[in-house]
């Protein structure tokens, strides 16, 4: 798990620099490009590049789009909601993780909302995981927080096992399934990443084979940690603080592995 939190802070650290870059008039590209600076930087290798032929570091996705946007030539404009979602690989061992974030100043209060939202979505499934006794637990937590907001998860796409394979079992839904689910058990490292949007469930995907969009032109925000549970409680690995600030608000205290 060491080597994975080593991966994790590469992948905060590089979502930090591209963040940095999210200005009105800056290309897709230049994001990106401040994330590979920092993954070569720290001796990391980027997860997302080469993964089934994808060609950037980044995934970098604009209003609509919800995950898996190619980064180019796009300039973003004040007011967009761009989501950024980063993987490192450290000794063979990924982390994974995603933020959302407004150009500027929103054009509108729902923008905003949908972000902040998206976000406690998260933390909230990260907590549910603490005290989880199957990966629904953690499901439910995340469709709770986005009812009370008013969202939706976008359909078909859910969180991840991950660790010396970026996407392993078990999938981690952001909503209430039927079936028989995975245990939570000491071990246990998932990628857990609310996709939520205001509008409907449906998406659909582009002629370039990767950048997902709502089929109704909502707009969409996406928010992820990888978190491992162990002996001792849980950690999330892609932050430097372990995720203690907004878990302590939720009544779990992470402790380190």
């Amino acid at each position: 798990m060491r080597l994975m939190a080593r991966a994790g802070l590469v992948v905060e650290q590089a979502l930090v620099a591209a963040a940095s870059r999210a200005v009105a008039g800056a290309t897709t590209r230049d994001l990106d490009g401040a994330a590979a600076a920092v993954i070569g930087a720290r001796g990391a290798s980027p997860s997302f590049l080469g993964y089934h032929g994808y060609p950037a570091t980044i995934c970098v996705s604009i209003n609509d789009e919800v995950v898996h946007g190619i980064p180019g030539g796009r300039a973003l404009a004040d007011g967009d909601v761009v989501s950024i979602d980063c993987g490192a690989i450290v000794q063979g061992w990924h982390g994974d993780s995603a933020v959302s974030l407004i150009v500027g100043r929103a054009r509108n209060s729902g923008d905003e909302e949908l972000v902040a939202a998206t976000r406690d979505a998260l933390w909230d499934g990260i907590a549910a995981l603490a005290r989880a006794r199957t990966i629904a637990d953690v499901a439910g937590a995340i469709e709770d927080a986005a009812t009370f907001a008013g969202l939706v998860p976008v359909e078909g796409y859910v969180g991840h096992g991950i660790g010396t394979e970026m996407h392993q079992d078990p999938e981690v839904p952001n909503e209430r399934l039927r079936g028989r689910e995975p245990r939570v058990r000491p071990g246990l490292c998932v990628a857990i990443e609310p996709m939520l949007t205001a509008g409907g469930r449906g998406t659909v995907v582009l002629e370039d084979g990767w950048t997902v969009r709502t089929a109704d032109g909502s707009r969409a925000a996406h928010w992820e940690h990888s978190v491992a549970l162990h002996d001792g409680g849980i950690w999330v690995l892609t932050a430097s603080d372990g995720g203690v600030p907004e878990l302590t608000r939720r009544g779990v205290v992470p402790v380190a592995p």
